[in-house]
């Protein structure tokens, strides 16, 4: 799993909904790689969300583990198929087994991967932010980031009036300060414009 930058500008296009990248604070010295999202054959196998950018290597950081630690997952993946990955689980030779396994988080230690460089980061990161606008003033927190397909995108809670969602790129996020929490967004023109609206 490599860290991510923000994009120049975000690819044009539409296309189907992927699911959700990060959407959760994972616990400390962690990072979630994936998700259980169904079992696969007859033969215990699973398919799974993967949040690396390179699907396969979901497996490649060392053991993976259940977010609260009790548990431990030796994969074998197999490959891939419609935008999952297909594994092994150890231990599990029956698809009720790999049913029941369906919506577990997948998470690796946070010292087994690359470290960031400049203006890189891991998503997980920054759920939570605190966020504010170019000129100071506090506009909500990250509460997820999400993938449909045309490029990645931010979602932020407002307090007390529900959220909102915009392309991740540098035009929109131009600063990130991990080291004082916080976030720096410009909006795109038409969301700011439905912002406005609603105080109007």
């Amino acid at each position: 799993m490599r860290p991510r930058k923000r994009p120049k500008k975000t690819r044009a296009g539409a296309a189907e909904p992927l699911g959700s990248l990060v959407t959760e604070k994972p616990p400390v010295g962690m990072v979630c790689l994936g998700v259980i999202i169904g079992a696969h054959g007859v033969r215990g196998a699973v398919k799974i969300k993967s949040f690396a950018m390179n699907a396969s290597d979901i497996a490649a950081y060392g053991p993976l583990q259940s977010k609260d630690g009790a548990t431990r997952f030796d994969l074998t993946v197999h490959g891939t198929s419609r935008g999952a990955v297909l594994a092994e689980v150890g231990g599990v030779d029956r698809r009720e087994a790999a049913e029941e396994l369906r919506g577990t988080h997948l998470y690796v230690a946070r010292d087994s991967l690359p470290k960031t460089d400049d203006n890189e980061f891991y998503y997980a990161d920054l759920i939570g932010l605190r966020v504010l606008t170019a000129d100071g003033v506090t506009y909500g927190s990250v509460s997820g980031i999400y993938d449909y397909g045309a490029g990645d995108v931010i979602e932020i809670e407002r307090e007390n009036d529900g959220s909102i969602m915009f392309p991740f790129t540098t035009e929109n996020v131009p600063k990130i300060d991990l080291q004082a929490g916080l976030l720096i967004i410009d909006p795109p023109a038409e969301t700011a414009a439905r912002e406005q609206n609603k105080v109007d």
